[in-house]
C-alpha cells in the first residue's frame, strides 16, 4: 500500500501557533473561499495564533489552485498536496503531522461546519476537557443514505461504548495535545 506522500507549500518557519486547524479538502472549489472567510473571521474572533492548514487530497478540480491563492493572501495558511486520493483519514493524518499548535481543530471543508462554533469547543475545552466533538444538527445530506444510516451508526456506537455523542462523524472537534 502507497503511503501519501505529502508536498508542503508555502511559508517560512514561525513560531507554533496555539491553534492548528486542519480541513482535508477533495474536489471543493466552489466551497473553498467561502469556507475560508468564515474561517478567517472566527479566527480573528477569538484573539489567538493560529494556522490553517488545507490537505488536498488529490483533488481534480481547482481546489488546489484556489487552495495557493488562499495561502498567498493568509499568512496563517499551509497547504499540503497529496498526489492522489489517499482518502479523508490519510489526509487527516497529514494535517495532525504537519500541525504545530497545542490544540489541534479538524474539520471538513465543505461548508457542514460552521468555524463560529469553533469558540464554543473552545470554551469547553478550557472548563478541563481534553476532547470536545461538535455536531451537525442541520446537516445538508439526504435522509435516506447519509442521515438516517448514521442516526443509526451514532446510538449503536454510543450503546456499545458508553459515549452519548449524537454524531460520532462530525469532523469538527478540539483536541489537547
Amino acid at each position: 500500500m502507497n503511503s501519501p506522500q505529502p508536498k508542503l507549500f508555502n511559508k517560512k518557519e514561525q513560531p507554533a501557533p496555539e491553534l492548528s486547524l486542519f480541513l482535508p479538502v477533495l474536489d471543493e472549489e466552489e466551497n473553498l473561499r467561502p469556507m475560508h472567510a468564515k474561517i478567517a473571521e472566527a479566527l480573528n474572533s477569538l484573539g489567538k495564533t493560529a494556522e490553517v492548514i488545507y490537505v488536498d487530497d488529490g483533488s481534480t478540480d481547482k481546489s488546489l489552485q484556489i487552495l495557493r491563492e488562499i495561502a498567498a493572501d493568509d499568512s496563517r495558511v499551509r497547504v499540503i498536496s497529496l498526489r492522489r486520493n489517499y482518502g479523508q483519514t490519510a489526509a487527516m493524518s497529514a494535517g495532525i503531522d504537519a500541525a504545530k499548535g497545542e490544540i489541534l481543530i479538524p474539520m471538513d471543508a465543505d461548508l457542514q461546519n460552521d468555524p463560529k462554533d469553533i469558540a464554543r469547543l473552545l470554551d469547553k475545552l478550557n472548563e478541563g476537557y481534553d476532547v470536545v466533538s461538535g455536531w451537525r444538527k442541520n446537516r445538508k445530506d439526504k435522509l435516506i443514505m447519509r442521515k438516517i444510516p448514521s442516526q443509526i451508526a451514532n446510538r449503536i456506537i454510543s450503546w456499545i461504548g458508553g459515549v452519548p455523542l449524537h454524531d460520532y462523524g462530525c469532523s469538527l472537534k478540539v483536541y489537547r495535545r
